[in-house]
């Protein structure tokens, strides 16, 4: 898994060199140039008058944690998750220095955690416990998918080379979550994966924020509703950071 990031995450960083250019002076030739991404300009060359969008497509490579009856930064490190992020830029400054941003995200999470979320389907609670020496397997995993809609406020400086801040937030749908135990090693492993979380929040609702230069940001995000809803259970609120990278 932790490859396969890796591998995905250095091809973004080189489709996104040649991203990001406003096209404006007479040094900065992109605006000619028909094509995909930003360094290009789509099917005919742009008009030297039109605004430049950015933000587009991003990309936000995360380390996932919780919150709540957990404290922060008790999982393992390799809790690796990523946001797809497409939107729409909506310029409402000259020069688009303050911009709306609309549009669709697919989350998918990871938090690897070295314990047991118990199901109750009977009172309808889901529980922590942590690992003790008689449990059974090695590596305890929680993870799942969710779509949603994000609105941020923009603000940048007028330049290709620029300094951003985005704030915002999402409210979306978790399609499903699971649980996941990997039991021995090599090839006696066996891996066990559970669904079905008895009280699971479908409804997700979150603020972000990204701080960054050009195309690439830091990254931050915490849920403010928790992951289990009942009160009788462990309450867990997501929270993501990391480093996000814009293409397009």
């Amino acid at each position: 898994m932790i490859k396969q990031l890796v591998v995905i995450f250095s091809c973004l960083v080189g489709f996104s060199l040649s991203a990001q250019y406003d096209g404006k002076g007479d040094n900065e030739v992109s605006r000619f140039r028909p094509g995909f991404m930003w360094y290009f300009t789509g099917l005919k060359p742009a008009k030297v008058e039109k605004v430049r969008k950015y933000d587009r497509l991003i990309f936000d490579v995360t380390y996932n944690d919780w919150i709540g009856d957990r404290n922060l930064f008790q999982n393992h490190w390799a809790s690796i998750g990523m946001n797809t992020n497409l939107m729409f830029d909506i310029p409402l400054t000259k020069g688009n220095t303050v911009s709306l941003g609309l549009g669709v995200s697919h989350q998918f999470s990871v938090i690897r955690h070295n314990g047991l979320l118990l199901q109750d389907d009977l009172i309808g609670t889901t529980t922590w416990q942590a690992k003790t020496d008689s449990n059974f397997f090695n590596k305890g995993i929680f993870g799942g998918n969710s779509f949603s809609i994000p609105l941020e406020l923009r603000f940048r400086k007028e330049s290709w080379r620029h300094f951003k801040f985005h704030i915002g937030g999402k409210i979306g749908y978790q399609v499903n979550a699971y649980s996941k135990y990997v039991i021995g090693n090599g090839g006696n492993r066996d891996i066990q994966k559970y669904y079905g979380f008895p009280d699971l929040n479908r409804l997700v609702y979150s603020a972000h924020i990204r701080i960054g230069l050009r195309n690439w940001a830091l990254f931050g995000s915490y849920n403010f509703n928790a992951i289990f809803s009942t009160t009788g259970s462990t309450q867990l609120n997501h929270v993501q950071m990391g480093l996000s990278v814009s293409l397009f």
